[in-house]
């Protein structure tokens, strides 16, 4: 994270940078005793003022860099551990159960897991296999907002398996899969699916950013980054996911780049030249960005470049912008110039919350911290039962009176995980390892419901028709 003063105030008026890799054990017990931020080695800042904190947002600062000094440490070995554990998940379901692996080695076909193949899902996607769209017809109102959120879950596979997907169950045409580099930690760590969903003369361009997966030790650490640039005009936002959309080391969000094709592409402006040329061949074309955990983050950053560029043809064409359990991604400032730019070009942004799901719950909400939550709040209870709110209850999760009723809840969704295919059909069927995931609720309320199973039954069985209608 090489970014000095003056390069920062090329496009950011104040900043605050956390530097993990340049911490060390007494300079980052100092920082929980010394309220001057700006004499550690670890933290870069430029704002008005001396940098004076209290303790609280030290601490947080504290366990937010020793997370991902730890996380950078545990990098391979997690990568390792989850590529094993994803394969004898798919070992297990590509053989068809425990018992018939052994039958299959014996018989000579047992089936191995290919990571590349069309037939190998992650673990989010062994979560909930459903592929299939037609439990929404197209006439439906909510038929984008389906779509969008099976777009987010399906951004968590590899590129065979969506092209198949895409292709042969959905009937879509498949734009691309593409990993995109971020310049600060100099690696591919951001993964975006682009969809064209054909109807009559309307093309529909459906782009959906990869959440944080489970064993990806980069996409926590920028999760967990809760560095923040302020840009003049705008207000602050998430630095972690700044860096994740394209951010450029000492040059920030210019309007026009070069870069050596034989390079990995920076997210932002990967997708925006898709977009400009798609849009520009239809005059009837529009697009909806979605994504789910860390991708509804980058979905609803996205229009906050385009709207700093005035890409005039993109902000006339976005029509929505839908996000499943996304985390926080600015200040008030921020969600104010958001709140009146989305307004003022007729862009809807919705934001799906179900239950006690800790993530939109991040980063935490209160006079220490700056992120806030804007826009209208979808929230679901354990039961898929509709609220319109701003914010949702419990907004900052860790409350110890909402401790107990959190865990009387995961056991109420465990129990559920064997009624709901008989209340609601064999398309709302559980398998072994969700239900495994859902027991983990029972010690860590909230996780669980942070998975995607959740957010997609949200879409079909909440009455969310009042709030979209169809064109």
């Amino acid at each position: 994270m090489a970014y000095n003063g003056d390069c920062n105030k090329a496009f950011a008026d104040s900043y605050m940078l956390l530097k993990p890799e340049d911490a060390h054990f007494f300079d980052l017990l100092h920082v929980l005793y010394s309220r001057n931020l700006a004499h550690r080695k670890f933290v870069e800042s430029h704002a008005d003022g001396a940098v004076e904190e209290s303790f609280r947002h030290r601490w947080l600062i504290f366990v937010s860099v020793v997370l991902q000094k730890i996380l950078m440490l545990l990098a391979k070995p997690l990568a390792l551990f989850g590529s094993c554990v994803e394969t004898l998940i798919n070992l297990v379901a590509l053989n068809g159960g425990l018992f018939m692996i052994l039958i299959n080695f014996l018989s000579g076909h047992l089936v191995i897991p290919n990571r590349t193949a069309p037939n190998y899902l992650s673990c989010i996607g062994n979560l909930d296999a459903r592929v299939k769209l037609d439990a929404v017809k197209r006439e439906d109102s909510k038929y984008y907002v389906s779509l969008a959120m099976m777009a987010s879950k399906a951004s968590y596979e590899n590129a065979a398996y969506l092209k198949a997907l895409i292709s042969g169950h959905w009937k879509m045409e498949f734009v691309g899969f593409y990993d995109c580099w971020n310049d600060f930690q100099g690696k591919a760590t951001t993964q975006v699916l682009i969809v064209l969903d054909k109807y009559e003369d309307r093309d529909t361009y459906v782009v959906a950013f990869r959440g944080t997966e489970p064993f990806d030790a980069d996409a926590w650490c920028t999760d967990l980054d809760i560095s923040w640039y302020g840009i003049p005009g705008v207000g602050k936002m998430h630095g972690g996911f700044m860096k994740a959309l394209g951010l450029q080391k000492n040059v920030g969000w210019p309007k026009e780049i070069q870069r050596d094709e034989n390079l990995p592409p920076l997210a932002y402006y990967v997708i925006r030249d898709i977009l400009r040329e798609g849009l520009s061949e239809n005059p009837k074309a529009k697009f909806i960005l979605t994504g789910h955990s860390l991708g509804g983050a980058l979905a609803i950053l996205y229009p906050t470049i385009m709207f700093l560029h005035d890409e005039n043809l993109l902000m006339e064409r976005l029509e929505g912008i839908y996000t499943f359990g996304q985390p926080r991604v600015g200040d008030e400032a921020y969600a104010q110039y958001m709140r009146q730019n989305l307004k003022k070009n007729s862009i809807r942004y919705c934001r799906f919350v179900y239950c006690n799901d800790i993530v939109p719950r991040l980063p935490y909400d209160d006079k220490d911290l700056l992120f806030k939550h804007f826009g209208v709040c979808l929230f679901f209870n354990r039961r898929y039962e509709l609220r319109v709110l701003e914010e949702e209850p419990n907004k900052n999760y860790f409350s110890p009176w909402c401790v107990i009723p959190m865990i009387f809840n995961a056991i109420l969704e465990l129990i559920r995980s064997f009624t709901i295919a008989y209340n609601n059909g064999p398309h709302y069927r559980e398998g072994w390892f969700l239900f495994g995931f859902r027991m983990v609720g029972l010690l860590i309320p909230g996780l669980p419901a942070h998975g995607p199973q959740d957010y997609i039954n949200s879409t079909l069985l909440g009455s969310i028709e009042g709030h979209f209608k169809a064109d």
